[in-house]
């Protein structure tokens, strides 16, 4: 097996609790039904999303109170009470991120879809942010996964070369489309399993 020298995280979903229902459910009143619909038809994952790429917020916003202007108030909370959705570190990742740079063996590095404008409150809210050797932000670089561009400015920006690399992300699409370039992956499901699989690619953890 080639010998792995970096490891590349996603954040949301495998280091960090986001969770939009944390605001929306009290929003439509626990009617998961309600919400449901909400974010498959307004406040979509799509939308969310070219945010993260990089499209203003505000501009984004405005946009989307035309389209649905029954849902103003809700789609001002999308963003307005983001702070609100985030929750707490994953912990039992953020041990194994601090065993990974305990032990002198790897460059880690971070790779997240995440708006540049809401980016500042995560780094703020959580000092391991702070670990990593460098965080590529999607917003910053106007791409996202999983789009080709995002990896290869990752692989880039930190001299990485992909069969040398392990990416580790809850989204499976994410994933699928790092293998395509070749770079060793995990769909992250749980530290437990992640601390699992890492041993198969000869990183051994306490």
């Amino acid at each position: 097996m080639t010998k792995i020298n970096a490891i590349i995280f996603d954040l949301g979903g495998v280091l960090i609790d986001w969770n939009p229902e944390y605001v929306f459910l009290d929003v439509f009143n626990h009617d998961r039904d309600k919400m449901k619909w909400f974010f498959d038809h307004v406040c979509t994952s799509d939308w969310n999303e070219n945010q993260d790429a990089g499209y203003p917020i505000a501009k984004a916003t405005e946009e989307r109170v035309a389209l649905f202007p029954e849902y103003e108030n809700e789609i001002r909370m999308f963003y307005g009470k983001w702070v609100d959705m985030l929750g707490d570190a994953i912990e039992g990742t953020v041990e194994i991120l601090k065993q990974l740079l305990d032990s002198g063996k790897y460059k880690v590095i971070a790779l997240t879809n995440w708006s540049s404008e809401t980016f500042p409150i995560a780094l703020e809210k959580f000092d391991f942010l702070h670990w990593f050797e460098g965080i590529i932000v999607s917003g910053k670089e106007n791409t996202r996964k999983p789009f080709k561009a995002i990896y290869d400015i990752t692989l880039n920006r930190f001299n990485l070369t992909p069969e040398n690399s392990v990416f580790i992300d809850d989204n499976l699409r994410n994933i699928e489309a790092a293998k395509a370039l070749g770079i060793n992956s995990i769909h992250f499901k749980s530290p437990e399993q992640l601390k699992q699989i890492l041993t198969q690619y000869n990183i051994q953890l306490p």
